[in-house]
């Protein structure tokens, strides 16, 4: 049997993995046909120039030759072995840019492999390339445009041409979405997996902080910063999970489904977009018939004061924690924030050619975890979300849900483009206190897939997969091919 192009861009991760096993295609024609789908539509110069990826690993066809090889002689190093992965560009891997969307890493040669890609290689997945992202996670000026790197352009949403595919990890979403690899890796410190894997229609979890190593990702915040998984299906993203974490079980435990999961309904954290938060009532109504049984509670809302704690928090540890990566890096360029400021400064015309660096420029003034302001910030900002956001929302349940974000709003690199966006305050506590957040699709709006999150304990995450599951199981959105891109043009509304 020959598998066209197309049906091997659209199979999932473990379908690929089966199809790897049984002998009927090889690592070498998956990579060759992503290959071929990334020319075809994400280059610049293609026929869509989605700019989702900003490096394709020149090594990745040799690898899967490899990894043929390795199968061919009976070692097979994971259930994912030969499967191509994209990692987002701010996670450090040998031949890949490491640039976090800044020309200023550009010419400085990532080291060695964060360890997270160590155990990606380690498991035998190829690393197919680097994805682009919001320049420096997102954390650079509150204008601006999610998506948007002065290294990689702005990544568009596969969906609509003119729509933000969301941020920071917004190359990984998109591209997952794209059909240009099954497997990606994002990270988040607030948000930064749950916005694109909401607009772009795929499943991604943050896992709890500590639980995927950060040695080798460019840093904001070792309070808050995490990789994770995401992929089109929750059982690929159980799997990854599972070399991610260094852990075993977890998918198991999600093709078991929901079971007696204890979850409630945050009937308060609504998006303020009519026709999203309609869609969740429908998403659980659709989930409690086929079984799945929920609790409703309100969860504590973001005050102004919460929210400058966090920022002041983000702030005095980017900081710190950015100036220590950049000596570590090695190579010639900024080895301090002080420096990336200036550089920035001097090459105006490319790195800040629509939005400045506010947020650099406060980060620089703040004196890092040394100062009083930051002492106090972080003790305030973690009583609010433990005390009066997490333990009293989650005393008697599992997990609790909301909907995420509205449908993906225009592009803008004039205004910042995210006026119009609608989100729920999901994130806030989980992001403020380290803990878990997963998303999975809840159906589309005019074309436009929007997502369904939750929230769980530091080690519920396989719980928190298998809930998703159940929705992804009861909505049938990837069961009937909802989800497919449609690459539409510009267009009014």
């Amino acid at each position: 049997m020959t598998l066209s192009t197309s049906a091997l861009c659209e199979a999932s991760a473990l379908e690929l993995a089966d199809l790897m096993q049984s002998g009927t295609v090889t690592s070498v024609q998956v990579v060759e046909a992503l290959l071929e789908r990334i020319r075809e539509v994400d280059a610049p110069g293609s026929e869509i120039e989605l700019r989702s990826i900003i490096a394709v690993a020149s090594d990745a066809l040799a690898e899967a030759q490899r990894l043929d090889g390795e199968r061919a002689a009976g070692r097979v190093r994971s259930q994912l072995h030969g499967v191509p992965i994209l990692v987002k560009d701010n996670i450090e891997a040998v031949g890949l840019p490491g640039t976090a969307g800044s020309t200023s890493l550009r010419d400085r040669p990532v080291p060695k492999d964060a360890p997270l890609v160590t155990r990606l290689r380690d498991a035998g997945l190829v690393l197919l390339g680097a994805t682009n992202l919001s320049q420096w996670a997102n954390m650079r000026s509150p204008l601006s445009t999610s998506g948007w790197s002065a290294a990689g352009g702005l990544t568009l949403n596969p969906y609509r041409l003119d729509r933000c595919a969301g941020g920071s990890s917004a190359g990984s979403g998109a591209a997952l979405a794209a059909r240009l690899a099954p497997l990606a890796v994002g990270t988040e410190t607030d948000g930064s997996i749950t916005c694109p894997a909401s607009l772009n229609g795929v499943v991604g979890i943050k896992p709890a902080v500590g639980t995927v190593p950060g040695e080798g990702v460019i840093p904001i915040s070792a309070s808050q910063d995490s990789a994770g998984p995401m992929a089109r299906t929750t059982h690929d993203v159980a799997a990854l999970y599972e070399i991610l974490a260094a852990t075993s079980g977890v998918l198991d435990r999600v093709r078991q489904g929901p079971g007696g999961a204890r979850v409630a309904v945050a009937k308060n954290l609504v998006t303020g977009h009519p026709p999203t938060d309609a869609l969740f009532t429908d998403a659980v109504r659709v989930a409690t018939r086929a079984g799945m049984s929920f609790t409703e509670i309100e969860v504590a809302e973001v005050n102004e004061s919460v929210g400058a704690d966090e920022l002041t928090v983000l702030l005095s540890e980017m900081s710190d924690d950015l100036t220590a990566f950049l000596i570590r890096r090695g190579g010639s360029g900024p080895t301090s924030l002080a420096e990336v400021i200036a550089y920035e400064n001097e090459h105006a015309a490319v790195e800040l050619a629509h939005f400045g660096h506010e947020y650099f420029d406060m980060a620089l003034a703040s004196g890092g975890r040394a100062s009083e302001a930051y002492r106090d910030a972080r003790a305030r900002n973690l009583a609010w979300a433990l005390d009066v956001c997490l333990v009293p929302a989650l005393s008697d349940a599992d997990c609790f849900i909301a909907p995420s974000y509205g449908p993906a709003w225009k592009n803008d690199l004039v205004l910042g483009g995210s006026g119009s966006a609608r989100w729920s305050q999901i994130t806030q506590g989980a992001a403020i206190a380290g803990w878990p957040i997963a998303t999975v699709p809840m159906g589309l709006i005019e074309g436009l897939p929007v997502g369904l999150a939750m929230v769980g304990r530091p080690g519920s995450e396989p719980t928190m997969l298998a809930v998703a599951a159940g929705f992804e199981d009861a909505l049938g959105l990837v069961a009937r091919g909802a989800l497919e891109p449609q690459f539409l043009r510009p267009q009014r509304g």
